[in-house]
């Protein structure tokens, strides 16, 4: 009985202690560093007392100019969602010399209309959408004949796209997506490719205009065994021999785009390939973006929203008991705090040590994040989120604030849908 009692007691030893070794420690060092003090003084002064997306201007002009160092000769394609205010595409146009942008979204297009701009759609978007954009009156800004290139992925969509230009008398750009590996659509058999290039070939107000291949897979392929290298030389590969049945074509002035954030910093620029290359969330570098292709990128983007609301430990609405285990265990629990707004693509990063609340439930409104003792947060200060991505969450906030050196340099609109 005595042994037995002794293997009981020392078997609940070693299970009590793996169960204590899971216990959170706390987290948290203190308020805001010095960068983020900064920016909390300078929004409690100037902001608007609501969730404000702030774009840093000495890191966006960092990131420029990294980009154009990895480019060379190479062109840039900015990419418009992922930077989706005129304001703002503006500015990276002016610092980077690069007047071609990348469309997501027919609404935007005429706004994005100047007349030194040439715009790629990076997506193959329904011929009613295209029909749609030519029945706008403010087209007459933009030169689509010139200034416009029409994504087309498959000969089904060509022929929709032939018969708009035919029926409309519009001469359409077109430039081709080619499935380099992503397998997301786009042509992957080249003869489909010469095909489709004849097809344009026999209709006058159709003019192919080059080739666009993405390939963003890449850059999550595993490092070990030579995986990233290997799918890159396949990408490489399929695009060589998708450019090769345009052999017959005068390559010059066409658009032959390749990579994204990503992946852009693989290009070989000797390699004779693409003659431009796509980026538009490592310039703002969202957190999803913290990977090693970019690991010479700095983060750009914050949402800054005010606290609303503090109290000690965590209170469970109904369950008051459940919010009471969970302070007693989780150290990080040890505060609540309200904030104005949340339920983003986002997660706080400053103060550190602030954690969401599942148990308690996301809010739009008024989100919960706790922390420990050691975090310094109060009524009116304001905490630091970093959106995993850039493109949907930028709209959400009206104004996107442009900021340098502890001052509001810009106050930026984002694209209006109407």
């Amino acid at each position: 009985m005595r042994r037995r009692a002794l293997i009981a007691g020392g078997t609940g030893l070693v299970i009590g202690g793996a169960v204590w070794s899971l216990k959170p420690s706390a987290r948290g060092n203190g308020g805001h560093n010095t960068y983020f003090t900064q920016l909390n003084g300078l929004m409690k002064k100037e902001g608007d007392g609501r969730p404000t997306m702030l774009i840093d201007l000495d890191a966006l002009d960092h990131n420029i100019q990294v980009t154009l160092a990895e480019l060379g000769s190479r062109s840039l394609r900015i990419v418009a969602k992922s930077l989706p205010s005129i304001p703002l595409l503006n500015y990276v146009s002016q610092a980077s010399g690069s007047h071609r942008l990348m469309a997501f979204h027919e609404p935007f297009i005429g706004q994005m209309g100047a007349p030194e701009t040439d715009v790629l759609l990076g997506k193959p978007m329904p011929v009613t959408a295209a029909a749609k954009y030519y029945a706008r009156p403010q087209r007459h800004l933009f030169d689509a004949s010139k200034q416009l290139q029409w994504l087309i992925d498959t000969p089904e969509r060509l022929a929709q796209y032939a018969a708009l230009a035919e029926t409309n008398n519009l001469p359409l750009n077109l430039n081709i997506e080619i499935d380099v590996g992503l397998h997301r659509g786009g042509v992957s058999d080249p003869n489909v490719l010469r095909s489709m290039l004849a097809t344009i070939q026999a209709h006058t107000n159709l003019r192919f205009t080059g080739l666009m291949g993405y390939d963003p897979h890449v850059a999550k392929m595993p490092d070990a065994f030579d995986g990233r290298a290997d799918e890159f030389n396949n990408v490489q590969t399929i695009y060589a021999d998708m450019l090769a049945v345009t052999k017959e074509i005068d390559h010059t002035g066409l658009t032959l785009n390749a990579a994204g954030s990503p992946t852009y910093q693989l290009w070989n620029e000797v390699n004779g390939l693409a003659n431009e290359l796509s980026v538009g969330s490592g310039l703002v570098k969202p957190l999803d973006f913290d990977i090693p292709t970019l690991a010479n990128h700095k983060p750009a983007l914050f949402i800054a929203t005010p606290v609303l609301k503090t109290s000690p430990g965590v209170r469970i609405p109904g369950f008051d008991a459940l919010g009471k285990i969970q302070g007693a265990w989780d150290p990080n629990r040890d505060r609540t705090f309200f904030v104005y707004g949340g339920y983003w693509k986002a997660a706080p990063v400053s103060p550190e040590g602030l954690v969401l609340n599942e148990l308690f439930g996301r809010s739009t409104n008024q989100e919960m994040l706790n922390g420990s003792s050691d975090v310094v947060l109060g009524v009116d200060d304001y905490v630091f989120y970093r959106p995993t991505q850039s493109e949907f969450t930028m709209l959400q906030f009206g104004e996107i604030l442009g900021v340098r050196g502890g001052r509001i340099e810009s106050r930026w609109a984002p694209f209006s849908w109407a």
